[in-house]
């Protein structure tokens, strides 16, 4: 008979004691538990020990976290958080070296943990870590431990990053300015300004002003991994909490110091792999730059600015420079308004009269402008090409230049999510995009000469303009796809993928459909479903038994902490704990924490996830909703929450453990893999039959012959 849900078997160690098997009492106040705990090895003052887990984190134990305590978990009696921080505190204070130092060190490695973070704070402990700072007559690894431990008192948020004082900030912010400096304190020193940026303003403009972007950039081209990465973190940071004209001016700056050409070189191509948070910097500083092109994309053109009019007539000068050379006495206003609204018809403007009211649609705005303006100007040569050779077609097969720059600039921006926010967990960027200066704009020169080979690839008229636009959206969208590494490997492949290419990628795509719809077929699918179906959990829990390395991330900031989840050989336990940055595979007995799959009731997706619902105060982040997830286990309340570091593992995992709990799959990749399994097996089935039509109904059977009558006489055989 299994023990009462109350119940739980663990053990309890003691250094120099036999350890205590005990039947714990979940009903039971934790001081009563100590107490029977302390009398059964004659300890007295039971107030003074406290419970922790022996392994892992090593979490001390409190009536708030008590019932995540499994059968089998093994405590440690050890001293109580009041009385740890209480000597800790006393200890860093101390004038001899030894003492001081192990005093940190041990503060660092407890602060994790809340219960004792919260004893050592009220006692008004950061006031000493402030002042071993701010005193600055310690260095080397004593320092080292002390920002340690300031990060992770900081990081359960009982103290307001605003409270620092001024003479701290500028500490921390000398130990990043400074050359003759250990790299793990330079490290520790960045990641504090990190987390401080995005709480105030005052801060902010403090650390901005304090790190310049050349001391970044600096850090930036250090050997050291880890110190690149929080350079980066901390850019990143202060990109995202300036104003609009601040990003802009810093942006400006980094590409004056050739940053992207630095990034595509060595950190991009660089000898070690792209780790996932370097990724996702990488990201949102794509993201960030695209950005800045939102302000013009979201402008109308006002047809009495003087300086957008300017730049609208220079695209009429530059294609038509010869025919506007003619002297200004030599026309009539009338004809000379004439002969440009001619001109403006055979760049493509729809108004030719009053060409500004093409551009009046928001979005692409004057963005459209400013690209047309910089095909015009930085490759001349091929738009009066595109200009000329369109406007001396006949009318109905000439490509009207300023109708497709418009609206391949909207495409433009649909593709690369200009003026969305970025997301906190992507880490999809375009090596390509770091490789070039202007990028957007150079990317429209490239597509902008697809339209017009499209164009005429297609033989279109006025009235396949959406159709060649169609075309041309998925000629870079399947380009973009391959992730090419550079914009003239993009060219080569973009073009090479011509209007012939699409439509026998459509053909294949159609037929491929068609076959799979006849009733024949679609009764053999419904046959081999649900023996595809078991392959494709089985893969789901194999890929749960390899198992995947997970970020945590607060209602602040993309975490640094890592932890990995995996599902022991026999589908029974789930196992879990936290692993420092670099670990990829950690064998299944390093991970201390674990929930039998037994107790695990139901699974939690999205806005349902008790950790998204913390975060509902805020403005909530869209992919972190569509990446969470949560295993409810024993009772109700108790709940082990996921943030999936990609849509496909979302997918894995959430599928994983509705196969755990004897449930059906249900995401989306279900289906794609059924689809590609399904696909793969009816071809495999069907080899025999092609070029064969495929009947929706199977044939008649045929009637008996006439002479189906016969009988076969045994007796004369036998004979």
């Amino acid at each position: 008979m299994p023990p009462p849900k109350d119940v739980v078997k663990i053990a309890i160690q003691m250094v120099g004691a036999i350890p205590q098997l005990i039947e714990l009492q979940q009903t039971k106040p934790l001081a009563s538990v100590l107490k029977d705990v302390c009398d059964a090895w004659s300890l007295p003052n039971a107030e003074r020990y406290a419970l922790q887990y022996a392994d892992g984190r090593q979490t001390y134990i409190t009536e708030s976290n008590r019932r995540d305590i499994k059968n089998g978990s093994i405590l440690r009696l050890t001293t109580s958080p009041d009385q740890e921080a209480e000597q800790l505190y006393i200890g860093i204070q101390s004038k001899n070296v030894d003492v001081k130092t192990d005093s940190l060190k041990k503060l660092a490695s407890l602060s994790q943990d809340i219960t004792f973070a919260q004893e050592f704070i009220s006692r008004n402990g950061l006031k000493q870590i402030y002042s071993i700072v701010e005193e600055g007559n310690d260095a080397g690894e004593m320092l080292a431990h002390t920002l340690k431990a300031f990060t992770e008192l900081m990081e359960h948020d009982f103290v307001s990053w605003e409270n620092l004082s001024t003479v701290f900030i500028k500490k921390i912010v000398s130990y990043v300015n400074m050359n003759a400096v250990d790299a793990s304190i330079q490290q520790l020193s960045l990641s504090i300004l990190e987390n401080m940026v995005p709480t105030s303003r005052l801060l902010f403009e403090v650390v901005k002003k304090e790190v310049t972007l050349d001391r970044l950039l600096t850090h930036l081209q250090a050997t050291n991994a880890q110190l690149q990465l929080k350079a980066m973190a901390l850019l990143i940071a202060l990109l995202l909490s300036a104003t609009d004209a601040e990003r802009r001016d810093m942006m400006d700056y980094l590409r004056e110091k050739n940053i992207r050409q630095f990034i595509h070189k060595n950190i991009i191509h660089s000898s070690e792999p792209l780790g996932d948070e370097m990724a996702h910097y990488l990201y949102v500083l794509q993201s960030v730059s695209l950005n800045l092109c939102e302000h013009r994309m979201k402008m109308s053109m006002d047809p009495y600015s003087q300086e957008q009019r300017d730049l609208l007539q220079s695209l009429r000068q530059t294609a038509f420079e010869s025919e506007s050379e003619v002297p200004a006495g030599t026309f009539s206003t009338e004809r000379r308004r004439s002969l440009c609204a001619k001109e403006f018809r055979k760049l493509g403007f729809t108004n030719n009269s009053n060409p500004a009211e093409d551009l009046r649609r928001a979005p692409p705005g004057l963005l459209a402008l400013d690209n047309m303006v910089y095909f015009s100007r930085n490759t001349p040569n091929a738009y009066s090409r595109f200009v000329l050779e369109n406007s001396s077609r006949e009318d109905k097969h000439e490509c009207p230049f300023a109708r497709s720059s418009i609206q391949l600039t909207l495409i433009l921006c649909e593709i690369l999510h200009i003026g969305e926010p970025c997301s906190e967990t992507a880490q999809a960027f375009y090596p390509m995009f770091f490789g070039q200066d202007h990028f957007f704009e150079e990317l429209f020169c490239i597509c902008i000469q697809l339209v017009n080979k499209t164009w005429k690839e297609m033989r279109a008229t006025q009235e396949d303009f959406d159709k060649v636009m169609q075309v041309v959206r998925e000629q870079i969208t399947r380009t973009l796809s391959l992730k090419p590494t550079s914009l003239e490997l993009f060219k080569t492949r973009v073009n090479t993928l011509n209007y012939s290419e699409i439509l026998k990628l459509r053909q294949t795509e159609r037929l491929h459909q068609e076959e799979t719809l006849a009733v024949p077929v679609l009764e053999l699918r419904e046959k081999l479903k649900p023996e595809l179906l078991e392959l494709i959990r089985q893969q789901r829990l194999l890929h749960l038994c390899e198992g995947t390395l997970f970020r945590k991330i607060s209602s602040r900031r993309r975490q640094d902490k890592l932890w990995y989840c995996r599902l022991s050989p026999n589908h029974k336990v789930l196992h879990y704990g936290d692993v420092e940055e670099g670990v990829q595979s950690p064998p299944i007995e390093s991970l201390p924490e674990k929930i039998p799959v037994a107790d695990m009731k139901m699974l939690l997706v999205g806005k349902e996830c008790p950790h998204t619902k913390e975060k509902s105060s805020g403005k909530q982040n869209k992919d972190v909703l569509e990446l969470a997830f949560s295993i409810v286990h024993d009772v109700e309340e108790y709940c082990l929450n996921f943030i999936a570091p990609t849509r496909y593992e979302f997918c894995l995992w959430t599928d994983g453990l509705n196969v755990l709990l004897g449930k059906e799959m249900t995401s989306e990749r279900t289906q794609t893999d059924l689809d590609v399994l399904l696909s793969m097996e009816l071809k495999l089935r069907l080899l025999d039959l092609e070029n064969i039509s495929i009947p929706d109904t199977p044939p008649p059977i045929p009637k008996p012959p006439s002479n189906l009558n016969f009988c076969y006489d045994f007796s004369h055989a036998e004979q």
